[in-house]
């Protein structure tokens, strides 16, 4: 049992991590919405911050109970995720691992979110007049893990 929650806390500590470390990368080297161009008309990394959530919802809306909102979500969604690991059992490593990445994305935006009262993003991509929101390593981490997330409850993989 203590090897399960070793594994999510391992998995969930090195996605918050480096998400943590890229964004002081890109905060010490690129002013605020500034750009470097890694792949001409694909892909740069620029500097930029994100007080909504997830593709920008709500980052208009300036309203303070906005930052309160998206913490009490935040530690919600964890409490949530938490629970789902708690219940997994260790037969299906691999909805365990889709847990893991949630939660260390969860925790990386949650970081910036309590620091900063919105979050740091810069993976930059985009097609043409096409571009894609702005995002982060705990984006991705929780995007990857809610596509396995999924697959597992289409396929049953998984009983919850």
């Amino acid at each position: 049992m203590v090897k399960k929650y070793t594994f999510f806390l391992t998995v969930s500590g090195i996605i918050a991590a480096l998400d943590q470390a890229t964004k002081a990368l890109v905060m010490q080297h690129i002013p605020q919405f500034g750009s470097l161009t890694v792949i001409p008309d694909f892909f740069s990394i620029t500097h930029v911050y994100n007080p909504g959530g997830a593709f920008g919802f709500m980052a208009r809306n300036d309203s303070p109970l906005r930052h309160w909102l998206f913490l009490a979500a935040a530690l919600f969604a964890l409490c949530m995720i938490f629970y789902f690991y708690h219940r997994t059992p260790s037969a299906n490593p691999f909805f365990g691992l889709a847990l893991a990445m949630i939660f260390g994305g969860a925790v990386g935006n949650l970081i910036d979110r309590m620091r900063f009262g919105e979050v740091v993003d810069f993976l930059d991509v985009y097609l043409g007049t096409f571009h894609w929101p702005t995002f982060n390593v705990a984006d991705s981490a929780v995007t990857v893990g809610v596509g396995i997330f999924i697959y597992h409850i289409v396929t049953k993989k998984v009983p919850i």
